[in-house]
């Protein structure tokens, strides 16, 4: 079985992350760290349309999106504006 194909590149990982960032070396700011996450699950998501016996995928998928809505609920707290802002960007509800 090939996973390359649904994992997330460094080249991907590096363009979400250029994306969101709030200056030039940022990589840890909550945005960034909402924006890899949500590439993250979109891929894993379209990985379990294909393999829907995948349950330890399954598992790992509602993992990253606890931790997206734990990173959603403190930019939220903290910084209203850049949290509308980064929900509009990435399409998400809210």
């Amino acid at each position: 079985m090939c996973y390359h194909s649904a994992m997330l590149t460094k080249r991907k990982k590096a363009n979400e992350i250029t994306k969101a960032q709030r200056h030039e070396k940022d990589t840890g700011s909550p945005e960034v760290q909402v924006a890899v996450l949500t590439r993250r699950i979109e891929e894993l998501s379209a990985h379990l349309d294909k393999n829907r016996k995948d349950k330890h995928g399954r598992r790992g998928l509602l993992g990253l999106v606890a931790d997206r809505r734990k990173h959603l609920k403190y930019l939220e707290e903290n910084n209203k504006r850049a949290y509308g802002v980064l929900v509009k960007k990435l399409g998400l509800k809210k």
